[in-house]
């Protein structure tokens, strides 16, 4: 579930002021992996890293925002495959362990002890997966339009999205042979993975479509090209056809390793690709978390009650 890669919006004046990077680079991990990354704000500030959506979509540079100039040390990385990270848009050897993995050995790498972890959507997914695998090295979490990678959500996301937006539901399965559209998930997939361009390519760009046509209060036109979709649809599709790779509702089963932990979860109220069900039943398993219900919001980061509330949280767990 994507977070959007490339926000674009006419006001960001609620946000920090744009940043570079005091620091990048290029970290090889395992299976021919290399993940690109960067750090901005203060190298003495509170240690917090940013976990993107898709799986697939990559960081933008409009993230950096999201973060204190003198309060925060931001990480920021793009996972296996995707953004600036090699190979482009490869399965091989990507999966939520792997990830888990890289996060850990990106940690070492810049001699972090402890950092926050903030992650939206997949993002969020991964936050949790990571945090429970390694609760010692996480301060807190900030987690936006929460999605717990259970076999009733991948399932909305496929058809309960098109209750709200049968435009868009129908534009998505009008791609498909009529003989295929009972089973989406499958035959995009199959396109996804092929190897031809003129083959996965329109796969990719129907599949984004969808997805963005839903992901806000009030829709908006995008642009989408083939090479731009590509990484985002292939791993989504990769990831929802194994399950996330975890066991159903696992990570609400293992909440105890991290409920000890502060933790604020930021919630669109009308989020129609991860619905609010899913953060209401994560905060009732998280005693010491704060929902965030965003009143007027979608599921988009970029939002403008999703981002503000993303800012409060951040400027709150700094204190």
């Amino acid at each position: 579930m994507s977070a959007t890669a490339s926000p674009r919006q006419t006001d960001l004046s609620d946000l920090h002021p744009p940043i570079a990077p005091y620091d990048s680079g290029v970290l090889a991990v395992s299976d021919g992996h290399a993940l690109y990354w960067e750090q901005c704000g203060n190298p003495d500030g509170l240690p917090v890293v940013f976990l993107h959506g898709g799986p697939g979509a990559g960081t933008s540079p409009t993230y950096r925002r999201f973060f204190h100039p003198t309060r925060h040390r931001a990480v920021l990385f793009d996972q296996r495959g995707c953004g600036r990270s090699s190979p482009r848009a490869s399965l091989h050897a990507n999966t939520t362990w792997h990830l888990v993995d890289d996060i850990e050995r990106l940690r070492a790498h810049l001699g972090i002890d402890r950092w926050l972890v903030l992650g939206g959507s997949w993002g969020s997914t991964l936050a949790l997966a990571y945090g429970q695998a390694h609760p010692d090295r996480c301060l807190g979490f900030v987690l936006r339009g929460v999605f717990l990678f259970r076999a009733a959500e991948v399932d909305w996301f496929l058809n309960g999205m098109g209750t709200f937006f049968p435009e868009a539901r129908d534009a998505f399965l009008s791609f498909l042979p009529p003989e295929e559209r009972g089973t989406p998930l499958e035959s995009y997939y199959r396109r996804l993975c092929h190897p031809d361009a003129a083959v996965h390519g329109p796969a990719a760009v129907a599949w984004s479509r969808y997805e963005e046509a839903c992901s806000r209060l009030v829709p908006r036109a995008s642009e989408t090209s083939a090479e731009s979709c590509v990484p985002l649809a292939r791993m989504e599709a990769h990831y929802m056809m194994h399950a996330g790779y975890l066991e159903e509702g696992q990570l609400l089963r293992d909440m105890p390793r991290i409920r000890h932990l502060p933790a604020t979860l930021v919630q669109g109220r009308y989020d129609l690709v991860c619905p609010p069900t899913s953060a209401w039943e994560l905060h009732s398993a998280w005693p010491g978390s704060r929902l965030v219900m965003v009143p007027d919001a979608g599921h988009a980061a970029m939002e403008p009650g999703i981002r503000r509330g993303i800012i409060e949280a951040l400027t709150t767990m700094t204190r």
